[in-house]
């Protein structure tokens, strides 16, 4: 059965009752009264406003009018009535009937407004389910898009995880009241284009508002399946990063471990070699042999950094002491450098918590770096300060400096700036290993270059109140 005739369906049925309803009414006439008749033909107007709308009530209430002026009030067989009050009964018939139609419409279309609102309730937990009970996100996208094709009634539905990889159009956000063939809508996550969800039929197609209104709703599910993909890319490369740091840790700590040995034995036959009088070549060899050693010590260390495996020993000390002991290694490294420490405030009051041994490090790695990466001749200025909460310790020279690229690189492993002094060799580990062990503190280590000097180091480690030095001796 076509749409039309289905449609005119139940005006036929209708029609049918009310010319039903007027010949059995037209048999008994003689026997009802009038307020009879209308009650009658009302229920008839009732029922056809239920079943087929408001029109078909209306067209019934109209019709009944008429047979009711015609075929039950004197005189008969004729549009007119012979008393005057019958008007009133005709006119209170018809009111009744139009306002019944227009109520039954109402409440109609308020019940499928209810309907579809329940509809598009289960759609959006379906589509939720589908989020998030898909086993990988991909195959949530892809459940998404089947969802959001079904609901729309198009052919096509296509979720692009990237807004780049499919343009959209200038006017996607704001939907066009002319047909087409695609839509196209952008994805937004907290403010950011995370994708594109485009619909696609063979036939051009135009929504709704209501549909419009639907399909803003099933984009934000959208979104959140294209951002669930972006997060599980992004805990699937977290993962195998971690996997591969933790390979390179296992293997730093082994090849440390490994080549221990073998360097002391190395030194011992330099030592032999240097009995037998061959002086220079032992001298060699054991520097070299030294130097070995030092990057593997380097390496143990930074495994152990890396691994949370370095113990940490916080104490009370002064920023006199630790700079000092920093100060004794560096010149009996560095003879013909000049270095010099410069204190803001008495000793007594830089004071601070943290390791001495680990901040000697930091401050020897970074004192040697400026040794190495500054011309002769220039000075090397170590300060201390005070800032509220924090004690800082600034290492600074007159290099050639950091490039602004490599500002954050050169305290990765195994990275050099790409200014560097000329015959200056090193493994990039010496940065790297300050900037762990001042954050194993508490604290941080940052480049921080200001005018008059080409590179400034800043360590900041936790500062400690001054009564706690009370009756320690004075720095020597």
């Amino acid at each position: 059965m076509s749409g039309f005739s289905r449609r005119r369906l139940p005006w036929l049925a209708w029609f049918g009752a009310l010319a039903a309803t007027t010949g059995l009414l037209l048999a008994l006439r003689d026997r009802l009264d009038k307020a009879h008749v209308a009650l009658v033909f009302l229920l008839v107007v009732l029922g056809g406003s239920a079943a087929g709308g408001r029109l078909l009530g209306m067209t019934l209430a109209a019709s009944a009018f008429v047979v009711f002026d015609v075929a039950f009030l004197p005189p008969y067989d004729q549009l007119r009535v012979a008393a005057p009050l019958d008007w009133i009964v005709l006119l209170v018939f018809l009111v009744t009937g139009l306002v019944a139609a227009e109520l039954l419409e109402r409440q109609r279309h308020e019940a499928e407004i209810a309907r579809a609102r329940t509809a598009e309730i289960d759609r959006l937990a379906t589509l939720g389910a589908e989020t998030l009970n898909a086993p990988r996100p991909e195959d949530a996208l892809r459940a998404i898009a089947d969802v959001i094709r079904q609901i729309m009634g198009t052919d096509r539905c296509e979720i692009s995880v990237d807004s780049t990889d499919m343009p959209a159009p200038a006017n996607a956000t704001s939907p066009s009241r002319l047909p087409s063939r695609t839509r196209h809508i952008p994805l937004v996550v907290r403010g950011a284009d995370v994708g594109t969800l485009v619909l696609a039929s063979d036939r051009p197609f135009l929504l709704s508002r209501d549909q419009e209104r639907v399909l803003a709703a099933l984009s934000y599910y959208a979104a959140l399946g294209v951002e669930r993909v972006r997060l599980a890319a992004v805990q699937g490369e977290a993962e195998t990063l971690r996997h591969a740091d933790r390979l390179k840790d296992a293997l730093l700590t082994a090849v440390s471990h490994d080549l221990r040995t073998p360097l002391t034995t190395i030194k011992g036959l330099a030592n032999e070699i240097a009995r037998d009088g061959d002086a220079s070549r032992a001298y060699v060899i054991e520097e070299e042999a030294d130097r070995l050693t030092a990057l593997v010590n380097d390496l143990l260390e930074l495994s152990q950094l890396s691994a949370g495996e370095t113990p940490v020993h916080v104490a009370v000390n002064t920023a006199d002491d630790v700079i000092g002991a920093a100060l004794q290694r560096v010149e009996a490294a560095f003879p013909d450098r000049a270095f010099e420490a410069r204190l803001v405030e008495p000793w007594i009051g830089l004071v601070g918590r943290f390791d001495f041994v680990h901040t000697m490090r930091i401050l020897t790695n970074l004192l040697e770096n400026a040794a190495k990466y500054s011309p002769v001749g220039t000075p090397i200025l170590v300060r201390a300060w005070r800032d509220a909460g924090s004690l800082h310790f600034a290492v600074e020279d007159a290099g050639a400096g950091i490039a602004d690229a490599d500002r954050e690189r050169v305290f990765e492993p195994f990275v050099r700036g790409r200014v560097r002094a000329q015959g200056v060799g090193g493994t990039g580990l010496g940065l790297s290993i300050a900037r762990r062990l001042a954050e194993v503190q508490g604290g941080r280590l940052e480049y921080a270059p200001n005018a008059g000097t080409a590179s400034r180091f800043v360590v900041t480690l936790p500062a400690a109140s001054v009564p706690a030095l009370e009756g320690a001796p004075k720095s020597l």
